[in-house]
């Protein structure tokens, strides 16, 4: 059996979470880990984050930095100019 604990909240926000556990057929506390579960904690959005970016550059097969990566808002389209920018100068340097 897992080790269970009581949080305080107000009456008012107890009957929200009671209804919307009823709504979805569970209790409170399933409702309240499966709200926990659905939010990653700063680290873990880090280690997906470092995770996403280093399969990146394994499927591209370009290093790109950290910093290229934050360069841009649209991730997508920054890897692929960063990419070709980086196979433009290999190449050239190999003339």
């Amino acid at each position: 059996m897992t080790a269970t604990t009581r949080i305080q909240v107000s009456r008012k926000t107890r009957d929200h979470l009671a209804e919307l556990a009823k709504e979805r057929g569970m209790n409170i506390g399933q409702l309240v880990e499966a709200l926990a579960a659905e939010q990653p904690t700063a680290a873990q959005r880090a280690e997906r984050l470092a995770a996403n970016r280093e399969l990146a550059r394994k499927l591209i097969g370009i290093e790109i930095s950290d910093e290229e990566f934050d360069q841009a808002p649209d991730i997508f389209g920054n890897i692929c100019k960063v990419a070709a920018d980086k196979i433009k100068v290999a190449g050239s340097d190999a003339v």
